[in-house]
């Protein structure tokens, strides 16, 4: 039995291939002494920073949950933990992100992850015909409309970003 060609690239880009979406890929040479991994994504593709979006890992009530927000804010974490209907949220430990979404900080992806967490999208999203998002590798994003992501991350959408 022949075997079944596997997609070529990051975790996030294969399954972004496998559901059938519509995305873009930006690729641009990541500054390791560059302050933001976000900023410097905005930056080098010439892209408003309220276009690209951060992936953050926080634990609310003990689980983590995946934040998806603008890089051109910060993430509002009471505002997080009330959109999973929790009480308190912190940032996670970034070693326990590391391991369980497979990615390495800075080139975590809300796609393609080993362990599927709950998602949040702010609600800014929606202002932008499409968006850009980490493809699972610093130096590395993917542009495609918010209503994607939100579908294949099973996103909860909701205002929890703040300037």
């Amino acid at each position: 039995m022949a075997k079944k060609k596997q997609p070529a690239g990051t975790p996030a880009m294969v399954a972004l291939t496998a559901a059938g979406a519509e995305f873009t890929v930006h690729a641009y040479e990541h500054d390791p002494a560059h302050p933001s991994y976000g900023e410097e994504a905005a930056q080098a593709m010439g892209v408003s920073p309220d276009r690209v979006f951060k992936t953050l890992i926080a634990e609310v009530d003990g689980a983590l949950v995946v934040a998806v927000v603008p890089v051109s804010g910060s993430l509002d974490l009471k505002a997080l933990a009330a959109a999973v209907s929790g009480k308190r949220a912190a940032m996670a430990d970034p070693a326990l992100a590391e391991r369980t979404t497979g990615y390495v900080r800075g080139g975590i992806s809300p796609l393609g992850q080993r362990k599927r967490l709950r998602t949040v999208l702010d609600a800014s999203a929606s202002a932008h015909p499409t968006i850009c998002v980490s493809a699972g590798r610093r130096g590395l994003e993917v542009e495609l409309p918010p209503a994607t992501l939100a579908a294949l991350t099973s996103a909860t959408t909701s205002p929890i970003s703040r300037p």
